[in-house]
């Protein structure tokens, strides 16, 4: 049975890596980024040393830059010629006031959060839409939904993500390839570190994996839309 093939976008950190962990787990072909070379290289070696006979492609990119994102297509389409899965799990969150902070906050919020996974998809969709069948899962959060104080740029920025993940689904449902929401609400990241909290407050990286897995594993007449994931106790 011929492996999958997955890219996951910010696979080194957090989430990000916990999915990359999952889908390895499987056997999966994974194809990582992250901005530096170094850092997909130290994942590289880790995956294939824990998960023996697993294949990793690292790819340096910063998914804020269009022209990464044209170079980060081409070697996908170069190197396996084909995607099976595509997590766009990179993101940037500035915390700051929304009428204080600078316009960059928000551009920058919005090249990385939005414009990224809109560019790859875009870049990849073709491949997908030439075997008939893929999964696209992006990576929104419970700020697509809601919004939180002092965080004005991501929040507007991730509510367009959720936007373009429903207009992705409307317009590939009929052609063999599933598209998901995945909106997971605080998670024990490095986002967190230095924080006054409990780390068992919040979520662990290893769910929202387990949860972007099995939706991934699902069979090819369901599709799960969108899917909410909180801590037992609530927001933060």
């Amino acid at each position: 049975m011929e492996k999958i093939r997955v890219l996951i976008t910010g696979a080194t950190k957090g989430i990000g890596r916990a999915i990359a962990g999952r889908f390895a787990q499987e056997g999966a072909r994974l194809a990582v980024t992250a901005r530096t070379e170094a850092d997909v290289r130290a994942l590289q070696e880790d995956l294939e040393k824990k998960y023996p006979g697993t294949e990793v492609l690292p790819i340096a990119a910063d998914v804020g830059n269009a022209g990464d994102i044209s170079n980060l297509a081409d070697t996908i389409e170069g190197q396996w010629g084909r995607l099976d899965v595509l997590v766009n799990n990179a993101g940037l969150f500035i915390q700051d006031d929304l009428l204080m902070e600078p316009e960059s906050n928000l551009d920058r919020s919005l090249q990385v959060n939005l414009y990224g996974p809109y560019r790859l998809c875009r870049e990849l969709l073709p491949m997908m839409l030439a075997a008939g069948k893929g999964h696209i899962i992006n990576i929104c959060s419970v700020a697509s939904k809601i919004a939180f104080p002092n965080s004005g740029s991501y929040v507007i920025s991730k509510h367009a993500l959720l936007g373009l993940t429903r207009a992705l689904r409307l317009e590939l449902r009929e052609k063999g390839i599933k598209v998901t929401a995945m909106m997971p609400g605080a998670t024990w990241t490095s986002s967190w570190e230095g924080a006054d909290i409990d780390p068992g407050r919040l979520m662990q990286p290893e769910d929202v994996a387990e949860a972007v897995f099995a939706v991934w594993k699902m069979g090819p007449s369901t599709v799960v839309e969108e899917m909410q994931l909180r801590p037992q106790l609530g927001d933060v």
